[in-house]
């Protein structure tokens, strides 16, 4: 996994509320056996709607998406937060999450800011127009216009971010001390170690 420390540019001022993980990525896409591709299908139904934010070019590759209340609602699908990194979305700005997409954004190196809905609707009308900032490190949402937007996140959320550490890297980060407990317990349980050879 990708560290996360800034991530700034332009982005898609959506805004909707109650956008489930089935607007996110539709059922039918489900069948892949890849992750490659899936922004293609991202807000399927949304970009046949005349004049949405996803088919216009002057957002086409931003970074972030600025969305309602209750964002990634539904079903539990991990193909939603895939979906999103592959159309190249690194962070999410809304009022409030489904607690299963937050969970999926996360461990798929996605940062999902909350802020309250007046600072959603600033930054609706900022992204309009012109860049945001989200510096993780000090917990803000910056604009040109000296808007600060300082939010809360989960401390082990946030280390696990800043260091591009998913649930393997956490577990390899611990080699040594799994090391130590294998050789501990192979010279104090002895049976539990037949056939099993000793690590290099």
């Amino acid at each position: 996994m990708e560290p996360v420390r800034e991530i700034s540019g332009k982005a898609y001022p959506f805004g909707r509320k109650n956008v489930d993980t089935d607007v996110i990525i539709p059922a039918h896409w489900l069948k892949t056996i890849t992750r490659e591709g899936l922004g293609k299908g991202a807000f399927e139904t949304v970009r046949k709607e005349p004049g949405n934010v996803f088919e216009d070019p002057a957002y086409a590759g931003a970074p972030i998406i600025v969305a309602g209340d209750n964002f990634g609602c539904g079903s539990s699908r991990e193909h939603a937060a895939w979906a999103l990194l592959d159309m190249g979305v690194k962070a999410v700005i809304a009022p409030s999450y489904s607690d299963i997409f937050s969970g999926n954004a996360f461990k798929n190196g996605i940062l999902a800011v909350v802020l309250p809905q007046e600072a959603i609707d600033r930054l609706m009308e900022v992204a309009r127009t012109d860049p945001i900032h989200i510096d993780l490190e000090a917990q803000t949402v910056t604009t040109p216009f000296q808007d600060r937007f300082p939010f809360e996140i989960d401390p082990f959320r946030k280390h696990c971010l800043l260091n591009g550490l998913d649930e393997v890297g956490l577990t390899l980060a611990r080699g040594d001390a799994i090391a130590g407990y294998e050789a501990k317990a192979r010279a104090s349980l002895p049976f539990l170690a037949r056939g099993v050879p000793a690590a290099a």
